[in-house]
C-alpha cells in the first residue's frame, strides 16, 4: 500500500489529519509564531511547517480551500488550487486570500486548507495538425446551458 510521507520542518507544525473518516481532505494547519492578519481584499501566504513525500509521478497533492472559511469569513486560495508536485520537497505554504470587505486573523495552529492526493495521469505528448470533431466543438463559456 502506497503512503504519503510527511516531515515537519517546525517543531510547532501539525501532521495533517482527516476530520472524520469520510473526509477526503487533510488538514493543513497554519504554524506560525503570531497570528496573521489578512486585510479585507488583500491576502497572505501561511507556513505549514511540513514537507511531503508522494510515493511516485503517478500522485499529485493538491491543495483545495476550506468551505467553511469561504463561505463564513471569505477566505480562499490565492491561486484557485495548489498542485504539489510528485518530486516537490520543499515546504508547503498556502496562499490565501480574503474576498471579504473585513480583515481576517489566522492563528498558529488554524485549519487553512486542506490536501488531497490524487493519482494523474502522465500521458504522452503529440503535437497534431487537427483534432477530431465532437458535437460541442469549440464552444465554452456557458456553451451548453447557464
Amino acid at each position: 500500500m502506497d503512503k504519503l510521507k510527511i516531515t515537519k520542518l517546525n517543531k510547532n507544525a501539525k501532521i495533517p489529519q482527516r476530520a472524520t473518516r469520510g473526509s477526503a481532505g487533510l488538514d493543513l494547519c497554519a504554524c506560525t509564531e503570531e497570528p496573521v492578519d489578512i486585510p479585507a481584499r488583500g491576502s497572505a501566504v501561511i507556513p505549514t511547517g511540513i514537507a511531503i513525500a508522494l510515493p511516485d509521478a503517478e500522485f499529485a497533492a493538491f491543495v483545495f480551500a476550506r468551505s467553511g472559511l469561504g463561505i463564513k469569513h471569505g477566505i480562499g486560495l490565492l491561486n484557485g488550487v495548489g498542485v504539489i508536485d510528485s518530486d516537490y520537497r520543499g515546504e508547503i505554504c498556502v496562499g490565501l486570500v480574503n474576498q471579504f470587505d473585513e480583515p481576517y486573523r489566522v492563528m498558529p495552529g488554524e485549519r487553512i486548507a486542506q490536501l488531497i492526493v490524487m493519482p494523474v495521469s502522465l500521458l504522452p505528448v503529440m503535437q497534431t495538425d487537427s483534432l477530431d470533431e465532437t458535437g460541442r466543438g469549440s464552444g465554452g463559456f456557458g456553451s451548453t446551458g447557464r
